[in-house]
């Protein structure tokens, strides 16, 4: 990777990162739900996954979806209905009186959710395309490390923000509207997806 691209890369990993995206709502609603210490799984597993997309990607991933196209299309369709699932499972988080059956993403299912969102996707191709340059394998893994960098200190922003919501979200009614409000808006991330 050409060193004169770092400042416009560490900016496109930062306001990728830190923007509005299925990750980011997740975490916030994990934040108010669950608090920091026990998103921290969740967070890491955003960081570490993305990462390693960035990577996959980078090595190749591109080249098989120019070959196929049917694949990007029905990883499309995938990541929309899962994106969906996850809405409602956002929506119906608040657990019932005494049952605390609600649990935050772990590190697997976290980084295994980078594959299916659509952000994700778009900040892994539009990082490798525009930054890695003719670096091969060192310009890839440059972007990477960029991402690993500039990521987690992001999201953790979301998460800590929710966390500070816990005090206006005590109430059930409120919590619940809260996680009703983050699954909508998790639904409209969609939309550029289904804008198409």
């Amino acid at each position: 990777m050409d060193p004169a691209l770092l400042p416009g890369l560490l900016g496109f990993a930062f306001v990728s990162s830190i923007t509005p995206g299925p990750n980011n709502l997740m975490l916030l609603a994990s934040g108010a739900n669950f608090g920091l210490r026990r998103s921290v799984p969740h967070m890491l597993g955003i960081s570490i996954g993305h990462s390693f997309m960035v990577v996959v990607v980078g090595l190749g991933l591109m080249r098989l979806f120019e070959a196929l196209p049917v694949l990007h299309d029905l990883l499309t369709i995938a990541s929309v209905l899962y994106l969906l699932w996850l809405a409602w499972r956002i929506a119906t988080a608040v657990p019932k009186e005494g049952a605390s059956r609600a649990r935050p993403f772990s590190f697997l299912q976290a980084a295994a959710f980078q594959w299916v969102n659509p952000k994700a996707w778009y900040m892994a191709v539009g990082a490798i395309t525009l930054y890695a340059g003719d670096g091969g394998v060192w310009g890839v893994l440059a972007v990477a490390a960029v991402f690993a960098a500039t990521n987690l200190p992001s999201i953790s922003v979301w998460t800590v923000l929710g966390q500070q919501m816990r005090r206006v979200l005590t109430n059930p009614v409120r919590l619940r509207a809260f996680n009703w409000t983050m699954a909508g808006l998790l639904v409209l991330s969609l939309w550029p997806v289904l804008g198409r």
